[in-house]
């Protein structure tokens, strides 16, 4: 009988540090450590790359739609990938690289042309668009992929450059993505960098980048913009979130519950605008808590490339030891699991699919943002009350209603201090929309034309109507 071959883990050379595959805690590959020096030739590179991109609208789209069909046909290498560093389910991670073709081409598609102004004075104004210069893009490692695209499509449609930063958890992903649009775009228009801190630090300091974007906690989020403010560099920060849903007394149980449990439980609970928190009349507070602990002890958890798997692991080991020990703090102040609540045994980064009764209000499970698998349902008896509870946060990305009237559902969707409320549904965007939050959730605007014109800068041209004598 032949010897069982021993799998062994890559190997870390100077200057590469290694990533984990979440659903073993094994080292999946390495990526390159940026050393210092090396920062500001990528930047200078941009810049220099920057004068030819920005001059030819109909070149960019050509480039910007290759690169859209570029992405597709690579789906079968980069979708396995971004399961095995991310742990998502990998039809998840081909609708993530999907998204990211699509962003693509819808921000190709945008028209950003000149346009009169009109006013009471003999003088012709037009109004006209530049971009700004090389963008800095920091993307968190719970989308990698689409994040990215968020936030570079727009930048390059407007006519910028771009230096794009992963995490150092999900870097393998996002080379790959780099060396695909690489076949498309020009050189130094669109430069993947990958290291720890402090290199994104060093990159939105640095003198040469004219607008960071960001996406990621709000304390880091704070730290961004105060280096950036050393350059006046423009900030889009798109940041954290502790999204509420209140079910109204007329809400069909049954009809919503899936979709309510996916709302709060899709990528393991680790999505922005994921719902966080979840309000109930106290007459349907029963029936609801088993509908979902049903739904999540029948959910099938495992590694992310195993067809059988709904919910993956949770991404790195800090985040697994911060939902660990916020739920168990939610259990000793007296909240009681009505199904998971604990650390799934064996390798990997898993927490069992958790739904949480008799919580505290005051928890900080309900007050801060788990960014987990972990859902807490609390009873409410004046709908007024549930709304203030859903506002009184420093939070303010989304929320939702959930109902059959209709029309009293949007009258209590109008009254949450955020930046999108949804009715029936949450977290669901399409690419033409805004998204912004309230409060400490986010500066500026992604998605849609805001997107695109925050990326440019407005110029204004003045001319007389008819030559002076």
């Amino acid at each position: 009988m032949p010897a069982r071959r021993v799998r062994r883990a890559p190997t870390v050379r100077a200057g590469r540090f290694p990533v984990a595959d979440p659903a073993t805690g094994e080292v999946v590959g390495t990526a390159p450590e940026l050393r210092p020096g090396e920062l500001d030739a990528v930047v200078d590179r941009a810049r220099a790359a920057w004068y030819g991109w920005r001059t030819d609208a109909a070149a960019r789209t050509t480039a910007l739609c290759a690169a859209a069909d570029a992405v597709e046909a690579a789906g079968t290498d980069l979708a396995p990938l971004l399961t095995r560093e991310q742990g998502k389910p990998l039809a998840e991670s081909r609708a993530e690289v999907a998204r990211t073709a699509a962003r693509l081409r819808y921000f190709a598609a945008l028209d950003h042309g000149p346009r009169p102004l009109v006013d009471e004075r003999p003088v012709r104004s037009e109004l006209r668009w530049r971009p700004l210069g090389p963008v800095a893009a920091i993307v968190p490692w719970n989308f990698p992929l689409q994040l990215a695209a968020a936030k570079f499509a727009p930048a390059l449609a407007a006519g910028n450059t771009v230096v794009l930063k992963p995490s150092p958890y999900t870097p393998l992903s996002t080379l790959l993505l780099g060396s695909v649009l690489s076949a498309a775009l020009p050189a130094d228009v669109l430069t993947v960098v990958t290291g720890r801190e402090p290199l994104g630090a060093r990159l939105v300091a640095h003198p040469g980048i004219r607008h960071v974007t960001f996406t990621g906690s709000i304390p880091t989020g704070r730290a961004v913009a105060r280096a950036a403010a050393d350059t006046l560099a423009r900030v889009t920060l798109e940041l954290g979130g502790n999204d509420a849903a209140i079910l109204l007394e007329d809400v069909d149980v049954d009809g919503i519950a899936d979709r309510l449990f996916w709302a709060a439980f899709r990528n393991c609970g680790q999505v922005c605008m994921a719902v966080k928190r979840l309000y109930v009349p106290a007459r349907r507070h029963p029936e609801v808590v088993e509908a979902l602990a049903q739904r999540a002890r029948d959910t099938v958890v495992g590694p992310g490339l195993d067809p059988a798997t709904r919910l993956g692991p949770l991404n790195n080991a800090p985040q697994l030891a911060r939902v660990a020990h916020r739920t168990r703090q939610a259990l000793a102040a007296g909240a009681r699991a009505a199904a998971g609540g604990r650390r799934l045994p064996g390798p990997g980064y898993f927490f069992a699919p958790t739904i949480l009764t008799d919580v505290p209000a005051h928890s900080p499970i309900v007050t801060e943002e788990q960014f987990g698998p972990v859902l807490p349902v609390l009873p409410y008896t004046r709908l007024d009350d549930a709304v203030e509870a859903a506002n009184d946060t420093g939070f303010g990305l989304g929320g939702s209603v959930w109902g059959t009237d209709l029309d009293r559902a949007e009258e209590v969707a109008d009254r949450l201090d955020c930046g999108t409320a949804w009715i029936n549904h949450h977290a669901e965007l399409s690419l033409a929309q805004p998204f912004a939050g309230t409060k400490e959730s986010g500066v500026g605007v992604a998605g849609g034309p805001w997107g695109l014109y925050g990326n440019l800068q407005p110029f204004v041209v003045h001319r007389p109507e008819e030559t002076c004598p």
